[in-house]
């Protein structure tokens, strides 16, 4: 039994209470869609159930399940009853998922990567009992931000924390709390922001509160002082910036080139009694994350996903992060910048083990799982990318598009720190400010 003293419990408990696309790339879109007639399997039967239940939170990474949704693609491969339904925050989508849509919740859907996990494991669910869950598809790399308050426009925040990390010194001598929020306690934005102030000598456990704000409430909070930091996806960044409230420090793919981000993910128990359906979502997702890829498309997608039944937000807040132009607002200007989010281009769509280990091991840096948590066999259990390996090829994805291993081999950060799967301990030891012990 864990120690309800311990950094785990303490976790656990504070969450539960507060809970370049390229020619080829269109070319294979474009062959795929002359493919594949509506609701037709090459050589094989249509799935068991058109209907599934998913969820999904206002962030331009779900931007593949609006295009599914918008452009006909689960109908394409015979999912023609999918309902794509908005979640008020990731603690609504953990409780829809643990309830599965028998008990009025979701079936799957868009989710932060590490969720799936915390949720099978039972980490961050209601008495801790578990859900199994699979990840079917990642949904994207890289894409998110890290933004500060406008209090700080003079330091010009960037990469190093170590000005930041006198900034808040000085704040909390006055007797004023400082604070970083985040989406989800363990999930992407948590340790994204977690390992930015931490490589800068900000413990993120006694130097400043983390607190949880659902993605959409990030802007209005920052406007009444509720945070000095946050991190999360756009379009909140860049409506930010707009309303002159704060500026982005950095996209989180300068913290780590590519990172993995958002997965799509699914009930194992729907998955398991409907394989064709969960095949033919996985296909769709795929199908419109090539879409979503392709820089001819990005003006439309930006206009669908400003819609009022996907983000609700004004499109000059989604359009231009989207393309790629990024206006940090603090003077820095980046065109086509490299660190901009990609749906399917370097491989973006393929959930690699070796990403999800990292995830877990992170959660373990921060007490979120215990130290000795068996991370490869819940690896195994939860991810599916022997699915997505089948999807993709039922699609017409090229071999030479299809990763040869479940690795993507050795990471490399922006401090210098690296993770090498093959030894996530060496990871974690080499890491100064952490919560485990």
């Amino acid at each position: 039994m864990t120690d309800r003293t311990s950094p785990i419990s303490m976790n656990r408990r504070r969450f539960l209470g507060s809970t370049a696309a390229t020619a080829g790339t269109a070319a294979l879109f474009s062959a795929i869609g002359a493919s594949f007639p509506a609701g037709v399997f090459a050589q094989g039967a249509g799935p068991e159930t058109p209907t599934a239940q998913l969820g999904f939170i206002a962030l331009t990474d779900a931007a593949p399940l609006f295009v599914a949704k918008e452009k006909g693609m689960f109908d394409k491969f015979g999912m023609t009853d999918v309902t794509v339904t908005k979640q008020s925050s990731w603690g609504a989508t953990r409780d829809n998922l643990v309830l599965g849509s028998a008990g009025s919740g979701i079936d799957g859907g868009h989710i932060l990567t590490p969720m799936p996990y915390l949720i099978a494991s039972g980490a961050m669910t209601q008495n801790n009992q578990p859900t199994p869950m699979y990840i079917l598809a990642r949904l994207n790399l890289g894409g998110q931000c890290i933004s500060v308050g406008k209090e700080y426009a003079d330091l010009a925040l960037s990469l190093d924390t170590a000005p930041f990390r006198t900034a808040l010194e000085a704040k909390k001598a006055t007797g004023a709390e400082v604070k970083a929020a985040m989406t989800f306690p363990g999930g992407t934005h948590d340790l994204w922001i977690r390992y930015w102030l931490a490589a800068g000598g900000i413990d993120p456990n006694t130097d400043i509160a983390t607190i949880v704000v659902p993605p959409a409430q990030m802007v209005a909070n920052m406007k009444v002082g509720t945070m000095d930091c946050f991190c999360v996806c756009e379009p909140w960044n860049e409506q930010l910036k707009n309303q002159g409230i704060g500026y982005t420090a950095l996209t989180t793919s300068e913290l780590w080139m590519n990172h993995p981000e958002k997965a799509f993910a699914m009930r194992a128990d729907y998955v398991d009694a409907n394989p064709r359906s969960a095949l033919a979502l996985t296909m769709a997702i795929q199908e419109a994350q090539m879409w979503c890829e392709d820089t001819a498309n990005k003006e439309e997608m930006a206009e669908i996903c400003a819609r009022r039944q996907w983000i609700n937000a004004p499109f000059a807040d989604v359009v231009d992060r989207m393309k790629g132009n990024f206006d940090y607002g603090n003077g820095k200007l980046v065109e086509n910048s490299p660190h901009q989010m990609r749906y399917w281009a370097d491989n973006a769509s393929y959930p690699y083990k070796s990403h999800d280990l990292w995830f877990l091991t992170e959660d373990q840096r921060w007490g979120y799982l215990p130290a000795d948590f068996d991370k490869a066999a819940i690896i195994d259990r939860v991810n599916r990318e022997d699915l997505w390996r089948e999807a993709a090829k039922e699609l017409g994805v090229a071999a030479a598009d299809i990763p040869a291993t479940t690795s993507r081999g050795v990471e490399t950060f922006f401090d210098g720190k690296s993770f090498d799967p093959e030894n996530p301990d060496a990871y974690l030891e080499s890491q100064s400010i952490k919560a485990l012990s």
